[in-house]
């Protein structure tokens, strides 16, 4: 997840009518401006200048070599003159990475008093970029468009969203995920074609039996138990009888074995998530806990109950989140706070909340849980910040996948001592029973990635570049409108299918 070693590339469309002296200026402003977007640090990777397209040969050898990069994790495309769409038209058919059309022009303003036809010949960005989105429209090729002046705040920041979806997108390509046992039984929502998912997504799902990650838990040594304890010491707050010597401290060796031996299993096995159930914990003293909380800092994704969709998620959303502020997380809708005054909605899990949405130092604890019939397991327990966030959620509808994002609003409540968890208050947007109900209507799953950092600009960007159908519940959503754009959504997916 070392975002600066990505590349995206930067590249101008053009053509010979306009003369060398005029390519040469046009070659000059493309590499300032990429330059300029390479050193702002609201973009997370590399931006890299590519010579100017001039010929339809020249574009189809760029995006060949763009496929085959394996750093390279989509195009900018700019038209600085008039770049005559239909020499794309191949090249674009065969580019396989992501991409975005930056409208945009190298000088801000009008020299009004000095401009002249020489100008005008060079700075043709506001219709040579028409031709070419029209092209892109033509050929259905899906993109995001960022409209506004290279050095703009508001720019960079449109295309650092969207070089974070195409990281993670480009993350997810290849990408391994382990269930350790099944699916919850009984469960629809956590189930989903993972062939599908396979050909659209680009990562695989496999399931591994429990017994697989004992043997790797049982091969952890005293020496490496005794390390990772004393980290635990070091970084949580824990009580006297948790710690080296007290009455209870085999817990926490136990904990820390099993995040040994997860650990170990991953690593070897080059997984970049995983899932759990606790329906299928043969073998292993305690539920995991405290692992997969602490595995979830490191970046895996992860979800509870063999859901695989909402690991995936998990990890993209994770890549998506590397250097900013705010964390990201597995989560569930628990239950409600229904104060008509004060509506709100608690979300937690049994233990496996990620650290990284906590406020504060994290407590380090064991109590007894009253499922999965194991021994007391370690958890790490904690509030969440009251921030802004959003909580995303991949669903398999049968003939697509849907991603619902709802955005919310972090709270505060009275204390809960007796909830030994981690956990979260949030309040839905636009409102609580709106905000519930819509979710309810897209078939949203109990599950989902919690996120303080992650925008929904960047899970736009992603389900676009994913190809996938994005709904969004956010401050300005109409439970009538959100109903009629579910049902628009089915036909127009329907349609798809039939025209394919």
């Amino acid at each position: 997840m070392e975002m600066n070693e990505l590349e995206v590339w930067f590249v101008t469309g053009s053509q010979h009518l306009y003369g060398p002296e005029t390519l040469q200026q046009v070659a000059a402003h493309s590499e300032e401006i990429a330059a300029g977007l390479d050193a702002s640090s609201r973009i997370p990777v590399k931006v890299v200048f590519k010579p100017v397209m001039k010929t339809p040969d020249e574009i189809t050898e760029l995006c060949r070599d763009a496929n085959n990069a394996a750093n390279c994790i989509g195009i900018i495309t700019w038209c600085h003159t008039f770049s005559p769409s239909k020499m794309w038209i191949r090249g674009l058919g065969l580019l396989n990475k992501p991409i975005c059309h930056l409208h945009t022009q190298y000088n801000r303003d009008i020299p009004w008093s000095s401009i002249d036809m020489d100008f005008m010949n060079l700075n043709q960005a506001a219709h040579g970029d028409r031709e070419h989105g029209f092209i892109m429209s033509r050929i259905r090729r899906k993109r995001k468009v960022v409209v506004g002046f290279w050095q703009a705040d508001s720019v960079q920041e449109k295309l650092g969203a969207w070089t974070r979806a195409a990281a993670a997108w480009h993350d997810w390509q290849g990408a391994k995920f382990c269930r350790f046992g099944d699916n919850m039984r009984e469960v629809a929502v956590t189930e989903g074609d993972k062939v599908t998912a396979q050909i659209k997504f680009g990562f695989s799902v496999n399931g591994y039996g429990v017994g697989d990650l004992v043997a790797k838990v049982n091969a952890a040594t005293d020496a490496e138990i005794d390390a990772l304890v004393e980290e635990y010491e070091a970084t949580y707050e824990m009580s006297a009888d948790l710690q080296k010597g007290g009455e209870r401290h085999d817990s926490i060796r136990e904990a820390a074995r099993i995040e040994l031996g997860m650990t170990r299993f991953l690593e070897e096995g080059g997984f970049k998530g995983f899932t759990t159930t606790f329906e299928d914990l043969h073998g292993l003293v305690q539920l995991p806990g405290l692992a997969p909380q602490r595995l979830m800092a490191k970046g895996y994704g992860f979800a509870g109950e063999g859901d695989w969709k909402t690991a995936a998620l998990v990890r993209a959303m994770k890549v998506m989140a590397v250097g900013l502020e705010g964390g990201t997380s597995f989560m569930e809708d628990y239950t409600y706070h229904m104060d008509p005054a004060d509506p709100k909605v608690l979300g937690s899990h049994m233990l496996e909340i990620c650290p990284t949405i906590a406020d504060g130092k994290a407590s380090l604890q064991v109590h007894p849980l009253g499922i999965g019939g194991k021994a007391d397991p370690a958890r790490l327990v904690f509030n969440t910040p009251a921030a802004p966030g959003l909580n995303a959620s991949i669903i398999d509808m049968g003939n697509r996948f849907r991603m619902l994002v709802n955005e919310v609003v972090g709270t505060t409540g009275e204390p809960m001592p007796k909830l030994p968890v981690a956990q979260a208050l949030w309040k839905p947007q636009p409102n609580f029973e709106d905000g519930c109900a819509c979710w309810i209507y897209a078939g949203g799953a109990h599950h989902t990635g919690y996120s303080q950092a992650v925008t929904t600009e960047m899970l736009e960007d992603f389900a676009q570049i994913a190809g996938i159908e994005l709904v969004v519940i956010d401050e300005d959503t109409k439970v009538r409108q959100f109903r009629q754009e579910l049902e628009w959504n089915d036909v127009a997916y329907g349609l798809q299918i039939a025209y394919a």
